[in-house]
């Protein structure tokens, strides 16, 4: 986990903390912010980002009187976006907590007292033994004891009728009907209203086509080894779809627009959001100026951001903007589906698994790894034409990947 350092602003209760260096990672470390004296001090929500303006106690690492330190973690707050680690100032010990878990906490609001103070470090216990110690030699086991004759077993009783079965009986209960409520997290809370946001302004269209993935199959599998050992990355089918996007783009630049009250605005950069998963949610970084990457630049974000997402790294900056989304349900094994516009974009590209099916080739039937891909656009600013020509082109690169490279 990175660790950031937090310069101190005082207040009239508490002192505020401001990022010198806002980077990858969400570990915060507010480092000696104040005079290491008896009495307690109030450390506040430092600032999380430009916006995020509060978030939500999800763990105290530490409990009241416990010692903590130099940078261990105390708290977890829990954003709509990210996670942050807040970490000891100093050695010391977390006084009183001021929120609960659960709670809701705003920038600059008191999170915890902490009394600055020598920690005492207690040794590890023994390790638990797992048998107990024999013997001394020289003790003897006392001999045992001759057994009593057991009594002579009692008459057996005569056997009486078996009663006869009730003539309903309700049927045995099996397995749980327990419930339970639990908070939602505030990404969760995050993506379900915008993802409302999205229907109630959008008028969502979806339109479907087929690709025929056996080409660009062929080029991965001739050049993966020697892309991987010359990049350093691995050669995927997200970066050819990336690629081709842009070019989609390029040619038809409305899908590539925004709706912004009675106008529209249209971007010549192409940034492209990639649905990644991570331990707590789906989260959408975003691929700056695709127009301009080759299929190594693009593949080498993919995985540095798969690096980030599966270590809770992803930062708010990586997320923010974007013109144009692809997620990618293939590899949970999704036949198709209606992917949902990532507002305030214009439209998003759903891929889908890759599945072998009888295909027409030539006037022959043949046995193709088929994908089928799904555009779900905004109809108020993009005809179904545009939307139905867009996905052809990209139909067009994937299945003809040399006309992709050579740019044709």
């Amino acid at each position: 986990m990175v660790t950031r350092s937090l310069s101190v602003q005082p207040q009239a209760q508490f002192k505020t903390f401001v990022p010198q260096n806002w980077g990858l990672g969400f570990a915060f470390s507010m480092k000696r912010f104040y005079s290491t004296s008896a009495a307690p001090k109030v450390v506040p929500v430092p600032p999380l980002a430009d916006s995020i303006t509060e978030g939500r106690i999800l763990e105290w690492k530490k409990k009241e009187g416990e010692q903590a330190l130099l940078d261990q973690i105390v708290v977890i707050l829990e954003t709509d976006k990210v996670r942050f680690e807040i970490r000891a100032p100093s050695n010391g010990t977390v006084t009183k907590h001021l929120a609960a878990e659960g709670d809701d906490v705003a920038v600059g609001q008191g999170l915890f007292e902490f009394t600055a103070g020598e920690v005492s470090v207690q040794a590890p216990p023994p390790p638990k033994q797992a048998q107990a110690q024999a013997p001394p030699p020289s003790a003897e086991a006392p001999a045992p004891k001759k057994a009593d004759a057991p009594p002579p077993p009692p008459p057996k009783a005569a056997p009486q009728p078996a009663a006869p079965a009730p003539a309903s009986q309700a049927p045995a209960q099996t397995g749980s009907r327990d419930e339970k409520r639990v908070k939602m997290t505030k990404m969760r809370e995050r993506i379900a209203q915008r993802l409302k946001d999205s229907q109630n302004t959008a008028a969502m269209l979806t339109t479907f086509n087929e690709i025929d993935m056996h080409n660009i199959i062929e080029l991965r599998n001739k050049y993966k080894d020697v892309f991987e050992k010359k990049h350093g990355a691995k050669l995927g089918f997200m970066s050819a779809f990336v690629r081709a996007a842009s070019i989609a783009l390029r040619e038809h630049p409305v899908v590539n627009a925004v709706i912004d009250g009675e106008h529209v605005i249209y971007r010549d950069y192409h940034d492209i959001s990639v649905a990644v998963s991570t331990p707590t949610g789906l989260v959408v970084p975003v691929l700056r100026n695709v127009e301009k990457m080759s299929f190594a630049d693009i593949e080498k974000a993919i995985n540095d951001y798969a690096i980030k997402a599966r270590d809770n790294k992803i930062a708010v900056e990586d997320m923010a903007g974007g013109t144009f989304t692809i997620s990618n349900g293939g590899v949970y094994g999704s036949l198709f589906g209606t992917p949902i516009i990532n507002p305030p974009q214009s439209a998003i590209l759903g891929m889908h698994a890759i599945n072998k099916r009888a295909h027409v080739v030539k006037d022959e039937i043949k046995i193709r790894p088929i994908m089928f891909v799904a555009l779900t656009y905004d109809h108020r600013l993009i005809d179904g034409r545009d939307a139905v020509l867009f996905l052809k082109k990209i139909k067009s690169c994937i299945e003809e990947p040399d006309s992709m490279l050579l740019d044709v």
